[in-house]
C-alpha cells in the first residue's frame, strides 16, 4: 500500500452536492441569452471543466463568452446556499483525515471565490489547506498543471499523493500529475462511466477513502 501524506479533492460533485445547480445555472444561462436548450446529458459531460470551456460551443467573442459566465455566476450564487450540501459522510471523513496529519487541499475548475463560498458553506473551509483554482493555472483540468501546482505549493511528493474525484477529467488530471487517483461513486458517475480512466482506487463511499489511507475507523464518545 501506497504511504500516503497528501490527499487533494475535487470539490463538485465529490465533496459537494452542486450538481442540480450547475445544470440548472447552465439552463438558466442559455434561456438569458436566447440560445438553444441542452440536455443535462451534455452538461454533464463536460463537468470538471471551467465556464470558458463549456460555452465555447456557443461562441468565440470574448465579450458574450464573459456575459455569459457573468449570467451563470449570478444565478448560481443566488441559489447556492439553498441548493448546496455536502454528500453524507464526506466532512466527517475530511475531518478525520486532518486529525491525523495528512495535508489536504482542493482541486477545482470553479474560481478561488466559488469554491471558497462552497468550502465554507459545508464547514470544510479550515480543513483545506489551500485551493487552486481555474483562474490559478494557463491550462485546467484535464490538463495535470492544477494538481501540479498543488503539489508545489504543499511541497508533496507525487508518489505519496491521491486526487480524489469524480469525473472523467479528475482522473486523467490525476494521472497527468503522476499522483494515484481515487474515482468517487457518490457524485453523477457511475463505475461504467469512469472505469475506462482506471483509477488506482474505487470509493464506493466517503469512509472508504479512510481504508485507502490507512486510517482505521476513530472511537466514538461512548466507545
Amino acid at each position: 500500500m501506497a504511504q500516503f501524506t497528501t490527499v487533494l479533492f475535487d470539490l463538485d460533485g465529490t465533496l459537494i452536492d452542486s450538481i442540480r445547480l450547475i445544470l440548472d445555472s447552465y439552463h438558466h444561462t442559455l434561456a438569458v441569452h436566447q440560445l438553444p436548450a441542452r440536455s443535462d446529458a451534455h452538461w454533464l459531460a463536460g463537468l470538471g471543466t471551467p465556464l470558458l470551456v463549456q460555452f465555447r460551443d456557443w461562441s468565440d467573442d470574448p465579450v458574450q463568452l464573459q456575459a455569459m459566465v457573468a449570467t451563470y455566476r449570478e444565478y448560481n450564487l443566488s441559489h447556492h446556499d439553498s441548493m448546496v450540501t455536502a454528500y453524507p459522510g464526506v466532512v466527517e471523513t475530511v475531518q478525520t483525515i486532518r486529525r491525523r496529519g495528512f495535508r489536504t487541499g482542493v482541486v477545482t475548475s470553479k474560481n478561488r471565490p466559488g469554491a471558497l463560498r462552497g468550502l465554507r458553506h459545508v464547514g470544510l473551509e479550515d480543513a483545506m489547506e489551500l485551493i487552486i483554482g481555474a483562474d490559478e493555472v494557463e491550462n485546467p483540468k484535464p490538463h495535470p498543471e492544477p494538481i501540479e501546482l498543488a503539489l508545489h505549493r504543499l511541497g508533496a511528493a507525487p508518489e505519496q499523493t491521491i486526487y480524489v474525484g469524480d469525473s472523467i477529467h479528475d482522473m486523467q488530471s490525476g494521472r497527468g500529475a503522476g499522483v494515484m487517483t481515487g474515482a468517487v461513486l457518490w457524485g453523477p458517475f457511475d463505475r461504467a462511466h469512469l472505469e475506462a480512466t482506471v483509477p488506482d482506487h474505487w470509493l464506493e463511499r466517503p469512509a472508504d477513502l479512510l481504508a485507502v489511507l490507512g486510517i482505521g475507523a476513530e472511537p466514538t464518545p461512548n466507545g
